[in-house]
């Protein structure tokens, strides 16, 4: 499926379209996704802070300050095109490869389902004796989260590991029934639309 961008924006006010056209520069420059834009980016900029300027200095109405506004916001419009066309061209149709341009998809375009990112764990904390409470970082678009926790040491696939299933990353997850003393090692996982991530750099915690 080709992806498109978003490049129509007479929608939008010209504050707001100053503000677009801020977050596609700064996005742009420097990706490493884009080396070589149709449109130098300096060049870009200072058309940008043109526009900004011109919209001020129309806000009295007067026909030559609104003319030179228009000429300016023109300018602008043609060089988004120009880079929306480009990025279209050399995103390869990956999702994440093409919102990292600060461009916005095409009203209709139907997104190809991506990859969730990495859950970790946060921290640790000590709950009631013999109870822990995990602490993972919050993933968009992840449906559920699996924390699993076993000895220290016992490898990367702790098979008899026990698991707890969460919905949410909001608060921290209580493990029960731990054995005061003991040590523990947790991992995290998040499952998506394609399924689960890898298991989290484990994190140890002693149990009281």
């Amino acid at each position: 499926m080709k992806l498109k961008a978003r490049s129509s924006f007479r929608r939008l006010s010209d504050g707001s379209f100053v503000s677009r056209l801020n977050a596609i520069h700064d996005a742009m420059a420097g990706n490493p996704a884009y080396p070589n834009p149709p449109v130098n980016l300096a060049d870009f900029k200072t058309a940008i802070i043109d526009y900004g300027a011109s919209i001020v200095t129309a806000l009295d109405g007067g026909k030559q300050a609104v003319a030179e506004k228009r000429k300016r916001r023109d300018l602008v419009v043609k060089m988004v095109e120009q880079l929306a066309h480009y990025v279209e061209a050399n995103c390869n149709d990956d999702a994440a490869t093409f919102t990292s341009s600060g461009f916005e998809f095409r009203s209709g375009v139907r997104v190809p389902p991506q990859p969730v990112d990495q859950p970790s764990i946060v921290r640790i904390d000590q709950g009631q004796t013999g109870q822990l409470l995990v602490n993972v970082t919050r993933v968009p678009k992840a449906r559920v989260y699996e924390i699993r926790y076993g000895p220290p040491g016992s490898g990367t696939s702790p098979a008899p590991w026990p698991s707890i299933t969460v919905g949410s990353a909001r608060k921290a997850t209580p493990v029960n029934n731990l054995t005061p003393g003991t040590t523990y090692a947790f991992q995290v996982r998040a499952y998506g639309n394609l399924g689960f991530t890898d298991w989290s750099r484990p994190v140890e915690r002693m149990c009281i």
